[in-house]
């Protein structure tokens, strides 16, 4: 049966589901491509798609969104602070980003088979039953958590904008950030190493085929970034770019303020842009209560030796981990994929 935006899912099966489960640990479910768009998400997806569509967004919402890796988590903090902490003063802040920052698709990677059981034990569940009290786990611990957090909500979705209700943009305003794909490569691969829920064990190298083809959880990458481009004259929807981000953080915090509508003082930005900058936030390590070296969700040897989920924030990392024939591949791809999506990243 079709979702009511209109996708349909297609279980991965033969050479494909069998590479994915021989190279990840992968969901109790299977991987699902939805189509139209051939977006690559967990099959779990389908029990939490609709109740995301139907999302009852309100005027003083801000979705973050994005690719993952991309700068999601960084534009989560910047938001956030801008809204509810411009002088450092809000004792919320003490929390977990993704408690003050519902990640509001996250339901379907609870479906990890390394993920922990939604149990009465676990973290996020006792945070849910606080938060929503006779809710009911099953129906989605995130998306029921992120329609309950009160106040400016800022949420964020990994999603792209076609799997969401067509009139989002209508109801709350985004904001979109993109990353050059070099660095998101590099990032991701990562990311799928360090969280169980993926467990990918190879190297980049041996990853880059999965980026290239699309099979990757929340590609195809062209197709989310050229979605979010196409709305960029959107009135209710602001496109950032990682790299302006890191070059000249107070000319995008700037823009966002008058996006936002928050009416910071140039005192205010520049508490924010240092509360938020990567060293801080690396210094924090926050994203889910425990530091990445203590948190059961990420796997202990690979943040030992290649750090946790704030590991370099850098531009141009991409050049001392990709090989020339990797380099090489993917310019080729790029220079393919830019005649749909026009614009140059800032290297």
């Amino acid at each position: 049966m079709p979702l009511e935006s209109g996708h349909e899912a297609v279980p991965l099966e033969g050479e494909e589901l069998e590479r994915q489960e021989k190279d990840y640990v992968g969901f109790n479910h299977g991987i699902a491509r939805f189509t139209p768009g051939n977006w690559f998400l967990p099959t779990a997806f389908t029990q939490f798609a609709n109740k995301i569509y139907n999302f009852e967004w309100q005027p003083n919402d801000v979705l973050v969104m994005g690719y993952p890796r991309s700068g999601t988590v960084w534009l989560q903090e910047v938001i956030w602070t801008m809204r509810c902490n411009p002088d450092l003063d809000n004792p919320m802040a003490v929390l977990p980003i993704l408690g003050r920052t519902p990640y509001v698709d996250m339901d379907m990677m609870m479906d990890g088979k390394k993920m922990p059981a939604i149990t009465p034990e676990n973290p996020m569940v006792k945070a849910f039953m606080q938060l929503c009290p006779g809710g009911n786990p099953a129906d989605g611990v995130c998306v029921q958590m992120a329609a309950a957090t009160p106040g400016l909500r800022t949420i964020k979705c990994h999603l792209p904008l076609s799997l969401l209700h067509p009139k989002t943009l209508t109801k709350a305003k985004a904001v979109y950030v993109a990353r050059n794909c070099r660095d998101v490569l590099v990032s991701i691969h990562h990311h799928c190493r360090l969280l169980p829920t993926f467990g990918y064990k190879g190297s980049l190298e041996e990853f880059l085929p999965y980026f290239l083809d699309d099979e990757v959880v929340y590609g195809p990458y062209w197709l989310h970034v050229k979605e979010a481009w196409e709305k960029k004259g959107d009135p209710n929807l602001h496109f950032v770019f990682y790299e302006d981000f890191q070059k000249d953080a107070k000319a995008e915090v700037k823009k966002l303020n008058e996006f936002l509508g928050t009416g910071l003082t140039e005192e205010q930005m520049d508490k924010v842009i240092k509360h938020t900058s990567f060293e801080e936030m690396k210094k924090r390590d926050n994203l889910i209560g425990a530091k990445s070296s203590e948190n059961p969700m990420m796997d202990a040897k690979v943040v030992e030796e290649h750090g946790g989920f704030f590991r370099k924030g850098e531009v141009g990392d991409w050049k001392s981990k990709l090989s020339p024939e990797t380099v090489e591949k993917l310019d080729k791809w790029i220079q393919e994929k830019l005649s749909d999506v026009p614009f140059k990243y800032s290297l």
